[in-house]
């Protein structure tokens, strides 16, 4: 009465036996993995310049810099901040530019600030300035849509005269 057939034995049936196995299937990375959210990327700190420290020479940076000592030579930054004891000889490149030390040089920036502390002895190239009530300042400034970069003065090379 009662017959044992496949069709209720485990393993693969008929149907299934023209299915690829998933042990055969390539396996693909999804577009972009949800099961981690991203962290932005972390902003470096600024270097320091201690106030005790002197330097003789040039320093470039594409980061942030903080001076709290003493500086003669140029300096070429993204964001520069000339602490209160700082005092810089020199020329200052950075896009932002924040005195509130002592600068005896050029300084060119796409935004420059002078707090009521700075003291600048030197003419500031600049998009935008900010100068707030107490700073000192002796020089010229000059308003560019470009200041950090060669200014639009194209310079000739002196030719040889036969």
């Amino acid at each position: 009465m009662f017959s044992r057939s496949k069709i209720n034995e485990p393993g693969p049936k008929a149907a299934d036996a023209d299915k690829p196995k998933a042990e055969s299937l390539p396996v693909t990375k999804p577009a972009y993995d949800f099961s981690t959210p991203s962290a932005p990327k972390a902003k470096p700190a600024p270097s320091i310049l201690s106030t005790d420290l002197v330097v003789t020479g040039n320093i470039k940076t594409t980061g942030d810099i903080q001076i709290e000592g003493t500086v003669e030579g140029d300096i070429r930054a993204h964001l520069l901040t000339v602490g209160e004891s700082a005092t810089i000889k020199g020329e200052i490149v950075a896009d932002d530019v924040v005195v509130n030390g002592r600068v005896v040089g050029r300084v060119r920036g796409l935004k420059v600030r002078l707090t009521s502390t700075a003291r600048v002895e030197g003419d500031i190239i600049h998009k935008t300035i900010a100068i707030e009530s107490g700073a000192h300042f002796e020089g010229s400034v000059q308003r560019q849509d470009d200041p950090i970069g060669t200014g639009g003065v194209k310079q000739i090379a002196a030719q040889p005269v036969e």
